[in-house]
């Protein structure tokens, strides 16, 4: 057990270690804890905003919120998209141990960002109430709330750099940095919002400004790590100008890892509205579920960043083959946390759902999902492991195509057969998730095991 605990803190303490050389197990599980615990805190910038807006501002500031961040899904798309390409071309660098290209393709995720950033932050801040006219906010909603959206996309370059910083460092091998740098960035937005918020009374604006400075310190203390020097990567003033082959590398492997994102977001869009036929307590039983499956989730994504970064490294020092082993015993540890999950869920449905409403109907709506869902946890932990996997190599594309035949061919038409056409109700959106991703999780497998992506160039 203290073996354990040791390993743990020197997880989170952070250590340079040569991830194409270390044991498999103990490599995992040095990338995956910071990158868990990276997850967590940025899951947690939207729930503290959204209870002190509700709590203290009211229904406008939190549909002010919505709408607001309802946009911002494009920006996020953009930056977890980068953030892919970031950590698959760091990696690879630092697996062949070419440090100064390294540092350059850290340079130019850095260029990238700040560009796109100021542009997208410009335009939101000059357009901020025809983006809330845009999204259908009312005019008094609208007087009330620009401001918010205002100061929210001034931030553009926080935010961008936020997502695109982590996934580099994530690349070099430096988790604990990315981790560190998202709970500060949290600690400082708590603390702001309970400031501003209840005792300055700034209202829904308190919660942007917030947010904003608390990761825009995050970003300040990524930039000082990452300047002050990194045993894996070599910057200089001198890469800080655009280098025309890495920033199309960075773009081509970016395209696909936005891709996937708005493929995904937009599918849970379409369930919704099938949903929302059969009234706002469905749609309030699911959301529930989803979210607290999204939750849960989280380490699982942890260990699938953990996979890229080993995929990207170990293709970069010329080991395919310790590539592919520590895709399959990632995917495996994640298939038995995950089914581990599921059961608890299984069994305690009810409990869960009852934390976050007592109406019996969306209970029993939440119940049904969660259990449907869980069904498909074996397959979701081999499947989210791999399509990382396939982008820590820099193979994006495949991973989009697969999303795009998964979610929108078959997901989407199945959920509208089985609920309405068949007359299964929402029972039928919930089994239609649950059998798209498990095909997806089948066909990542059958690709991965074809081995093309061991020959892909970034």
């Amino acid at each position: 057990m203290r073996k354990f605990f040791d390993l743990l803190i020197q997880a989170i303490r952070g250590e340079e270690q040569n991830y194409t050389e270390l044991n498999i197990n103990r490599a995992i599980f040095l990338l995956s804890v910071p990158m868990i615990l990276e997850m967590v805190g940025e899951s947690l910038f939207a729930i503290v905003d959204a209870f002190f807006v509700a709590r203290y501002v009211g229904v406008e500031g939190v549909a002010t919120v919505g709408l607001t961040e309802s946009v911002l899904t494009l920006i996020y798309s953009v930056a977890i998209g980068l953030s892919t390409a970031a950590t698959a071309i760091v990696s690879r660098r630092v697996g062949e141990g070419n440090k100064k290209e390294a540092g350059q393709a850290m340079a130019q995720v850095i260029l990238i960002s700040l560009t796109f950033g100021v542009m997208v932050g410009i335009l939101g801040f000059v357009f901020a109430e025809d983006i809330l006219r845009l999204m259908g906010g009312d005019d008094h909603l609208i007087e009330k709330g620009a401001s918010f959206t205002r100061i929210i996309f001034a931030s553009s370059p926080s935010i961008i750099l936020l997502y695109t910083l982590s996934g580099a460092l994530r690349g070099a091998g430096d988790a604990s940095t990315a981790m560190r740098s998202i709970i500060l960035a949290n600690f400082i937005n708590i603390g702001m919002d309970f400031i501003l918020i209840p005792i300055a009374g700034f209202g829904v604006e308190g919660a942007a400004i917030a947010t904003s400075i608390g990761r825009t310190i995050g970003v300040i203390y990524q930039l000082y790590a990452i300047l002050r020097g990194n045993g894996n990567m070599q910057i200089d003033k001198s890469q800080f100008t655009p280098d025309k082959e890495v920033i199309k590398s960075l773009i081509n492997v970016s395209a696909g890892g936005t891709g996937q994102f708005l493929i995904q977001s937009a599918s849970w869009i379409f369930l919704t509205r099938i949903l929302s036929s059969f009234g706002s307590d469905v749609v309030a039983g699911y959301t529930i579920a989803i979210r607290i499956i999204v939750f849960t989730i989280l380490p699982s994504w942890g260990m699938s960043n953990a996979a890229s970064t080993l995929v990207g490294q170990n293709l970069g020092a010329g080991k395919p083959d310790r590539a592919e082993k520590s895709v399959w015993r990632t995917a495996f540890y994640n298939m038995i946390f995950l089914l581990l999950v599921g059961i608890i869920f299984s069994v305690f449905a009810r409990d869960f759902i009852a934390i976050f409403n007592d109406n019996p109907k969306v209970i029993d709506v939440g119940v049904v999902c969660l259990q449907i869902i869980c069904l498909g946890y074996i397959f979701f932990g081999y499947g989210m492991v791999i399509a990382q996997a396939l982008n820590g190599a820099g193979d994006t594309k495949t991973p989009t195509i697969m999303n795009l035949v998964c979610f929108w061919a078959i997901e989407i038409p199945l959920a509208y057969i089985f609920a309405i056409g068949l007359g299964w109700g929402p029972p039928g959106v919930f089994w239609s998730i649950a059998i798209s991703e498990s095909l997806l999780a089948i066909v990542a497998i059958f690709v991965f095991r074809m081995g093309k992506w061991k020959t892909k160039q970034v």
